[in-house]
């Protein structure tokens, strides 16, 4: 039986970001992790090789709708789907190749297998020869995040209605595709095949796509998406999703309550993720699930154990990579007697399609609810010169801050690179910064990063410069 300061379950950003910070500090350190390469689902299965497909079917609709503009003449342009998931495939084997490395560099010991909790101080491991191996541990972190959730009426068979993970590994190119799902999820996988040449119909139950950000970011996504070629049935609830043998029919309800059918060749449900914690031995130690699959923890992700910690997907809040690995570094610096921080209110959020969204902070409806009294600073991408250099000119950047302090309370944007360009409101707010703080910062031109600056000199005395 071997001994460890910490035990770690579950290898994906959080897990492998948790025992690097805590190999650091001194700890002994194992992680387990179930399938046979680290990194969990960002980097197999989720946000690594999406992010891949993306940029290769940017490329492709670059070639195909803006190379000749640029001057640049191009012959019988054709989408290879299979080197664009060749290429993605290497892309996640030479990233999980690198967590190995850190793994290995951090003296971390790896086991691979299925893990679970024995007590409070011993877990058990069953590796794939069903090999069963017990370690003793002061401490358990559980990361093992999440998977695909789907409701009655659209369940997976991984064929034609696919979750994904299957959408990452297409060997065709659909005529068209429904996606049930007007999220994250949904809309970055539906570009994907958008640009490729696929008819995207999207089915979302809500009255706006992405419905967690800011109203103004949904409607001029709206927008651009539909310029690219997306349909959309909002507010409609899916009854069923069946495989037809050679393609899907879908039946929903709409608003009215009227029967709505749809046809496509594939079917991709994006509904979000449920925490993954099955199989985890939870019930030896008698700590419960909430209604919602979540563990819950308190201010320093403790079970109702002290020395049982949780992150990431399987405790509250956004489902984010970036979310649990900053709170498997709280876990580490917690346990070494340091005083970490985490504000989950400066938590950025991205939806990576293109233009790319990104948020932190308050949205405006979020305020109003509140009784804030708000000043709104809007700047649109059009009217900078880097965007018109380079053809990108849709979107808008928009800072809402408080009407008397002028204290920066949500900064919100669809804008080329705003998956980069939103730290720079995330950094300010951190500080406290003012509308007229962020506005006096000198931005570098021509850049994106000028759009910020003129959306903050909006929200302070209406004085933006270049519109």
């Amino acid at each position: 039986m071997s001994n460890f300061d910490i035990t770690i379950i579950g290898s994906g950003p959080g897990g492998y970001v948790a025992a690097i910070r805590c190999a650091q500090l001194g700890m002994k350190t194992a992680i387990i992790e179930k399938y046979e390469t680290l990194g969990g689902t960002c980097l197999n299965v989720g946000c690594i090789p999406s992010k891949a497909l993306l940029d290769s079917s940017e490329h492709f609709h670059n070639a195909t709708h803006n190379f000749t503009e640029h001057g640049i003449d191009v012959k019988e342009v054709k989408a290879n789907i299979g080197q664009m998931i060749k290429r993605k495939n290497d892309v996640v084997s030479q990233t999980c190749d690198g967590v190995k490395y850190l793994m290995d560099k951090n003296k971390i010991e790896v086991f691979t297998g299925l893990g679970s909790i024995v007590d409070q101080n011993t877990v058990k491991v069953i590796g794939n020869d069903q090999k069963e191996t017990l370690l003793q541990t002061k401490n358990i972190l559980i990361a093992t995040g999440s998977k695909p959730n789907f409701f009655p009426g659209m369940e997976p068979d991984k064929k034609r209605i696919i979750t994904s993970t299957e959408a990452l590994n297409m060997t065709e190119i659909p005529k068209k595709m429904l996606v049930i799902g007007g999220g994250v999820i949904g809309l970055e996988l539906g570009s994907v095949y958008g640009r490729l040449g696929t008819q995207i119909e999207v089915v979302e139950f809500a009255k706006t796509i992405v419905p967690t950000m800011d109203k103004t970011m949904s409607k001029e996504l709206t927008k651009v998406l539909k310029k690219e070629g997306f349909k959309f049935h909002l507010q409609h609830q899916v009854q069923k999703v069946t495989n037809t043998g050679k393609g899907v029919k879908l039946i929903a309800l709409n608003k009215k309550k009227e029967e709505v059918i749809l046809e496509a060749d594939y079917c991709l449900v994006a509904v979000g993720r449920k925490p993954f914690t099955t199989g985890l031995g939870l019930e030896n130690i008698g700590i419960t699930v909430n209604n919602k699959g979540q563990i819950d923890v308190n201010e320093n992700m403790q079970t109702s154990i002290p020395n049982i910690f949780a992150i990431g997907d399987v405790i509250k809040g956004p489902m984010l990579a970036h979310k649990a690995e900053e709170e498997g570094v709280f876990v580490a610096e917690f346990l070494a007697g340091q005083k970490p921080h985490i504000n989950y209110n400066l938590i950025p959020g991205v939806v990576y399609t293109w233009p790319e969204v990104a948020s932190v902070g308050k949205t405006e409806d979020e305020l109003i609810a509140e009784g804030k009294e708000i000043k709104i600073g809007q700047f649109p991408i059009k009217a900078l010169g880097r965007a018109r250099a380079s053809m990108d000119t849709a979107g808008t950047i928009k800072i809402i801050a408080d009407k008397e302090t002028d204290e920066v309370l949500g900064v919100h944007m669809i804008a080329p690179r705003a998956a980069d360009l939103i730290m720079e409101a995330v950094t300010a707010m951190e500080y406290r910064a003012s509308a007229e703080d962020m506005a006096r910062i000198c931005h570098p031109h021509p850049t994106y990063s000028e759009g910020v600056k003129e959306a903050a000199l909006a929200a302070t005395d209406d004085r933006a410069l270049h519109v």
